[in-house]
C-alpha cells in the first residue's frame, strides 16, 4: 500500500512543543511535509495565502492545532476556519494541555477529529503522533 504524503500544517506557539512534533515525527519516520505557524492568525494566513504568507500548496489535510494561543487561540480559529467554504472540510486534531470540559466540548462541536491532552512525557507523545500518523494514513481524504 501506497503512502500518501499530505502537508501538515501545526499551529502551535511553544517552540519546545514544535521541536516535540519534530521529533516525533522523525522518530515516527513521518515524511509528510510539516508547516508551521505560530498561532492562529498566522496559520489562516498560511491556508489563504494572505498578510505576506505564502499559501501552502497543495492545501493542508490535516491541521494539529493547540487552543492557547496569543492573538488567535485555537477555539477562534476553528470557528473561523468551520465558517470558511474553502477551508472548512480539512481535519483538525486539537493537541493541548487544557482539560476543560468546555474547551473539549466546544472543539467537538467544531468537529475537530481528535482532541489530545498532551502527555507529559516524550515517550508518550511519540506514541500519540504514532497513532495519529496511523489514524490519518487510514482515512481517505476528498
Amino acid at each position: 500500500m501506497e503512502d500518501k504524503l499530505v502537508n501538515i500544517l501545526l499551529v502551535e506557539d511553544d517552540s519546545v512543543d514544535v521541536m516535540n512534533v519534530q521529533r516525533a515525527f522523525k522518530k515516527n519516520n513521518i515524511q509528510n511535509p510539516l508547516y508551521l505557524a505560530k498561532n492562529g492568525l498566522e496559520g489562516l494566513a498560511m491556508l489563504r495565502g494572505t498578510d505576506g504568507q505564502e499559501m501552502i500548496r497543495p492545501r493542508p489535510q490535516i491541521i494539529m492545532l493547540d487552543l492557547n494561543m496569543p492573538q488567535m487561540n485555537g477555539l477562534e480559529f476553528l470557528k473561523e476556519l468551520r465558517s470558511d467554504p474553502e477551508l472548512k472540510s480539512i481535519s483538525v486534531f486539537v493537541m493541548t494541555t487544557s482539560k476543560d470540559d468546555k474547551d473539549r466540548f466546544e472543539a467537538y462541536n467544531l468537529n475537530v477529529a481528535g482532541y489530545i491532552i498532551k502527555p507529559v512525557s516524550f515517550e508518550k507523545f511519540v506514541e500519540a503522533v504514532s497513532i495519529l500518523d496511523s489514524y490519518w494514513k487510514l482515512c481517505e481524504q476528498p
